[in-house]
């Protein structure tokens, strides 16, 4: 199949695509050009950039009407929370408008848990918009300089484009998430450490595992304010446990380098993919806990399998 304009003219709905580039001047060739196609379409454009590479995109094409910036650096560091900003940003364009934007939410340096729930996302990305009436075009940049080759592999399964040197082709390896997508992305999260504390809770033994998560927060010398938000994730998820999830369940503890994680397991199922990164509808009873772990939160990863579940939360040190 030949990249043409009429081939990109033809495709509608959501466009996801790996914009694979290499170094800093061929992603800013290609961004600037997807960006000012977009304002001299009268597209709005939102760019999901580190605010290093929005300051280098700024220098290249000026301020523009119509092109919104967010820090990638900081909504994408929990990639769980970029989903909803995609929705509030189609929600705020004019309803009949062809909308654009660019994410880039695997860059180099980003811990193996922060690239595993990204590649997760990006999956998650082709099941929340599958079927929308929106077209919307999304260009996900990777640094085939800087990545290691698995990760330009990974993006090459989960977009169903491909952009490099300014060709636009099909991906050969695309696998739709409602066949092999989402499988793939369900295998258990690395175990943690012997060490961990480890502690088997039921109805009553919540104000218990408070006290030690607090105790366990001062020996790390985690802030009072960042305290009461970790103690207050937790308790959302053994919660959601004592309710969803059999009514008991487990929590694991530990440190590692920079951060403090938790992991709270039980033996419910959360069914939908989606859970936690898509807005709790005011009419609709449930999803409002996971919601709320992932914005308290600097990761969450979340394993469910009919009888089996696990979500594990990292807080930075």
């Amino acid at each position: 199949m030949t990249a043409t304009a009429e081939t990109e003219l033809s495709v509608r709905g959501f466009r996801h695509e790996a914009f694979l580039y290499r170094g800093d001047d061929d992603f800013l060739r290609g961004a600037a050009r997807f960006v000012t196609d977009g304002v001299a379409a009268g597209e709005p454009v939102l760019v999901a950039v580190a605010e290093t590479r929005w300051r280098q995109l700024l220098e290249r094409v000026g301020e523009v009407d119509g092109v919104q910036h967010v820090d990638m650096g900081e909504l994408g560091r929990n990639p769980g929370r970029i989903i909803p900003a995609w929705r509030e940003f189609l929600a705020g364009a004019p309803a009949a408008a062809p909308v654009r934007g660019i994410g880039e939410p695997v860059w180099a340096g980003r811990t193996p848990a922060e690239v595993r729930e990204a590649q997760r996302h990006e999956v998650l990305l082709n099941a929340a918009f599958a079927g929308t009436d929106r077209d919307f075009w999304l260009l996900c940049p990777y640094d085939t300089a800087s990545l290691p080759e698995e990760h330009v592999h990974e993006a090459r399964r989960s977009h169903a484009w491909v952009v490099r040197e300014g060709r636009h082709r099909p991906s050969r390896t695309y696998e739709p998430w409602h066949d092999a997508g989402l499988d793939r992305l369900e295998d258990p999260l690395p175990e943690p450490p012997l060490s961990c504390d480890h502690v088997v809770f039921s109805t009553g033994d919540l104000a218990g595992l408070r006290d030690l998560v607090s105790r366990r927060a001062g020996i790390a010398h985690l802030p009072r304010e960042r305290t009461e938000v970790l103690v207050l994730a937790i308790n959302e998820l053994t919660t959601n446990s004592l309710q969803h999830g059999g009514g008991c369940g487990a929590l694991l503890l530990w440190q590692q380098p920079g951060e403090l994680v938790a992991e709270v397991r039980d033996s419910g199922h959360i069914s939908d993919p989606l859970a936690g990164r898509e807005h709790p509808h005011p009419a609709r009873p449930g999803g409002r806990g996971l919601w709320m772990v992932h914005q308290l939160c600097d990761l969450v990863e979340v394993r469910s399998r009919p009888g089996a579940t696990s979500v594990r939360i990292h807080f930075s040190l």
